[in-house]
């Protein structure tokens, strides 16, 4: 594409230079440019692209797009835009043309989730035939390719790049999680969405959105985005929890076409009956129209009910047939870093998990609570520069649900730890009412400490990181991977 038919979707734009140029790849990361590329100098909180040109330059950068006055040689374009963020989303998809246009793509939205409800769907699909590309938290995954991801949606550029990758790979299907900060900062730019799921909304990134209110609408947009005006696409469905009251109202209101709700206690469309957790699984009966459908599955816990229900409604509103939604989900295994158990033989259990907010600390609590046979033993810790008003939230969770809590460090960041946790045993001590507590900021130590204290038929839930095999101190980001240390814990308990 020439520089001419790319400014040619941007509004108040200022070209210096060669307008006939070919553009053959846009990026904002010097270290990616390569022979014709467009170079987006993008200014964010910490690094101003501009500082990057002659990097860009010298790596075979043929235009810039900035919002500044910048000095380049004579023989390289600069497109100057009012607005970068919004250049990006006029331009980047145009580039690409419109991937995410030409693919059935799914998003799943909420709080908790969103995860599992994409692997989960992704297995359904392609049992049904379809290739499947996904977008999420762990990875980027096109069939059986995974790349690494570092957020859960990419931004515009990124986003457009990995779509026509898919599309050029024939990719039926586009599973995508879709977070409130991507609603929001649009992120997501371009895209059709086809189906869209509600998880639930609980609090997480208040300190991004302020209010609860603010993060249901930011995830609304997704819903708005089904009947927005010049869609190419039809058979558009909104999936909702109906049994979340916090989110459900917000997205029902901000849904105009098909809609199918789940739940439990309410009275939705898709509805499960009969519940029984136990640490083997979950099994209960789903009702749908006229249907009713027993399923056994390998995942336990309350809210892996719930993600379920929403997958079998997304799948339904894909018209997938019961039989094949019944088989996958049956034989499905959790997620890793998702309640998953760490096995070395030991006679106690150890699970893993993501929960990094009050509402997913105490779903996985519960869970482990109701299958435990003797104590539950936590270690969990809070992010640092994030929201600090969840961190005594989720100490007194963890004192009101666990026998023993060990509070320790999470992504500490810029942080200091000890000031964390001071703010996480704010909410602990005074719900503790005669169990164990113990500091211990070393997360290692930590969970080496949480595994020498289990006994027989314990269980020991370490949260907060799940598949993360990484910890950001203010020093920088070292390797840490929970499952990696509770092992070699465990082995060491065991070899005495």
């Amino acid at each position: 594409m020439t520089i001419e038919q790319l400014v040619s979707v941007l509004n108040n734009v200022e070209v210096k230079g060669d307008v006939n140029k070919e553009i053959e790849f846009i990026t904002h990361d010097s270290r990616r440019v390569r022979k014709n590329t467009l170079f987006v100098c993008i200014c964010g909180t910490r690094v101003d692209g501009n500082k990057f040109i002659p990097q860009a330059i010298e790596a075979g950068a043929c235009a810039i797009m900035t919002e500044k006055d910048v000095e380049v040689p004579a023989d390289i374009t600069v497109i100057k835009v009012p607005n970068m963020r919004e250049a990006m989303e006029l331009a980047v998809p145009y580039f690409y043309d419109y991937p995410g246009k030409k693919m059935r793509m799914i998003g799943v939205t909420g709080t908790n989730g969103k995860t599992s409800s994409t692997y989960m769907l992704r297995d359904i699909l392609r049992k049904a035939g379809y290739k499947v590309g996904v977008i999420g938290t762990i990875k980027i995954m096109i069939e059986d390719e995974e790349m690494p991801i570092h957020n859960t949606t990419p931004d515009v550029i990124d986003l457009q790049e990995i779509l026509d990758k898919m599309y050029k790979q024939n990719i039926d299907y586009v599973v995508m999680e879709v977070s409130s900060h991507a609603l929001d900062m649009n992120r997501i730019a371009g895209c059709e969405y086809d189906t869209a799921m509600f998880t639930n909304l609980t609090q997480d990134h208040l300190d991004y959105h302020k209010t609860m209110e603010n993060y249901a609408l930011a995830k609304a947009k997704l819903f708005d985005s089904l009947s927005a005006p010049n869609l190419v696409k039809s058979n558009k469905n909104a999936v909702i929890n109906l049994d979340d009251e916090l989110g459900s109202k917000t997205m029902i209101e901000h849904t105009k076409c098909k809609l199918i709700t789940y739940g439990i206690k309410n009275d939705a469309v898709l509805k499960a009956e009969n519940v029984e957790i136990k640490a083997s699984g979950a099994s209960f009966d789903v009702k749908y129209k006229d249907d009713c459908v027993h399923f056994d599955l390998k995942v336990t816990g309350m809210f892996n009910v719930y993600n379920i229900l929403g997958v079998i409604g997304v799948a339904l509103a894909e018209k997938i047939s019961f039989d094949i939604i019944k088989e996958t989900l049956e034989a499905f295994e959790a997620v890793a870093g998702r309640f998953e158990l760490v096995r070395q033989g030991q006679d106690f259990s150890v699970i893993v998990d993501y929960a990094h907010t009050p509402d997913g600390l105490e779903n996985v609590l519960k869970t482990a609570r109701e299958i435990a046979k003797k104590r539950l033993i936590v270690v969990f810790g809070c992010g640092g520069d994030r929201d600090r008003t969840k961190r005594p939230i989720m100490g007194r969770i963890a004192a009101q649900l666990a026998d023993v809590v060990i509070a320790t460090s999470d992504n500490p960041r810029t942080e200091d730890p000890e000031f964390i946790l001071s703010e996480v045993e704010a909410g602990v001590l005074p719900a503790l009412h005669g169990n164990f507590h113990e500091k211990i900021t070393d997360r290692r130590t930590a969970i080496f400490r949480a595994i020498e204290l289990a006994q027989k038929d314990d269980i020991v839930l370490i949260a907060g990181k799940g598949h993360e095999n990484y910890q950001i101190l203010k020093t920088g980001t070292i390797h840490f991977d929970d499952k990696e240390v509770a092992i070699e814990a465990i082995r060491g308990k065991i070899n005495g």
